[in-house]
């Protein structure tokens, strides 16, 4: 049996990160991590060939919308928008993703949480994943609920000229770095049926972390080979952050 986990003194989201990858390699983990990392990889890699083969139709339409007096800084501009398409489309893509491997993603975080405790839980399979789908369902859906209003604001804000292309990517890079964290963070704290916006609350506490850990997961999905591989990373490293910070001896979210 694997000795209890101690936590490491002023981690941050950036260790985690890196512990997620670390994780990756854990005896008896591996066979949880497959289903996902396929699914990931097959997705994922369709999703950005496609929007790639796009690029070039969509950042003279963007850059389009340059008002004159901005026109002399389109050399700083043009940078700007390429990554403001490929966060958002980053985002779009992996969201979709963690629908379908929702419930492949809590048996993974389930199983990894009980290798780090010290106390490996039972593997109920295919059976536990069907009995636990509505409410993993459920749970998705509760996030998309909070993510689409932000997201739809932020997006209106491309189309003001000057700021859609100036201030609005850097306020959706923020806004994506928060959504990743609560999307991985989730899966523990939903294993012990912690509610939506308690979550949220718990992860406020510790906002500036939790924003460095979604934004370096945000920066590995927008590079092509790791994006592949970030989703179980990131369900890795935000279950070690659960165990690490927010969860109790007895399994309880600790306030």
């Amino acid at each position: 049996m694997p000795a209890p986990r101690h936590a490491p003194d002023g981690a941050n989201g950036f260790h985690y990160v890196a512990e997620g990858w670390r994780l990756l390699s854990l005896p008896g983990i591996k066979r949880f991590i497959i289903i996902p990392l396929l699914l990931n990889i097959i997705l994922m890699g369709a999703a950005f060939w496609w929007l790639y083969t796009r690029l070039d139709n969509w950042i003279p339409t963007l850059m389009g919308h340059v008002p004159d007096w901005l026109q002399w800084l389109s050399y700083l501009l043009w940078p700007l928008a390429v990554i403001s398409i490929v966060l958002v489309f980053s985002y779009l893509f992996s969201t979709l993703v963690n629908w379908i491997a929702a419930p492949f993603n809590g048996l993974l975080a389930e199983q990894l949480e009980g290798h780090l405790t010290g106390t490996p839980l039972p593997d109920n399979g295919l059976v536990g994943i069907l009995k636990d789908l509505p409410r993993i369902m459920k749970r998705e859906w509760l996030k998309l609920v909070y993510y689409l209003p932000r997201a739809l604001l932020l997006l209106v804000l491309y189309f003001i000229p000057g700021i859609g292309q100036t201030v609005a990517p850097v306020l959706w890079f923020l806004f994506s770095a928060w959504m990743l964290a609560i999307q991985y963070c989730d899966y523990p704290f939903d294993n012990h049926k912690v509610s939506f916006a308690e979550m949220r609350r718990a992860l406020r506490r510790h906002k500036f972390h939790n924003l460095q850990f979604g934004a370096l997961v945000s920066l590995f999905t927008m590079i092509p080979l790791l994006n592949l591989f970030i989703m179980p990373v990131a369900v890795c490293g935000a279950t070690a952050m659960w165990v690490d910070r927010y969860r109790t001896p007895r399994g309880e979210i600790r306030h």
